[in-house]
């Protein structure tokens, strides 16, 4: 156990939409009875992509004693689940990652999507 930053979620305010799912690479969030759960704190890098695209706010980051995170468990889960995302839009133009390469980017605590072709124009204005 660590004191580390991990994901927090408020079960009052999540919805259970399920929009916070495709942005955790490393599979620590999963709908579970209808609410965003942390499945395995080891999975949980506490990057916080999944953090700005919550319409609710109902994630959060702490720090707190938690599981280390383990790139092995992560690289273990990934093989042995079953694929289950929604696919991100970019804010800018809306274009989904299944039209192009999509990325997330941090700004003021917030996860934003941003696909190739207007990263440009967010850096530049």
């Amino acid at each position: 156990m660590a004191n580390r930053t991990i994901v927090k979620i408020d079960e009052e305010l999540c919805n259970g939409c399920g929009a916070c799912i495709s942005p955790c690479a490393e599979g620590a969030l999963e709908l579970v009875n209808g609410k965003a759960r942390v499945i395995k704190e080891e999975l949980c890098d506490g990057a916080g992509f999944c953090l700005g695209v919550c319409p609710t706010g109902a994630l959060s980051l702490e720090n707190r004693e938690a599981q280390e995170f383990s790139e092995e468990a992560v690289k273990h889960f990934s093989l042995n689940r079953k694929q289950n995302y929604i696919p991100q839009k970019c804010m800018q133009c809306g274009t989904d990652e299944e039209e192009a390469y999509i990325m997330p980017v941090k700004h003021r605590g917030h996860a934003l999507w941003v696909c190739t072709k207007c990263l440009p124009r967010l850096i530049h204005g």
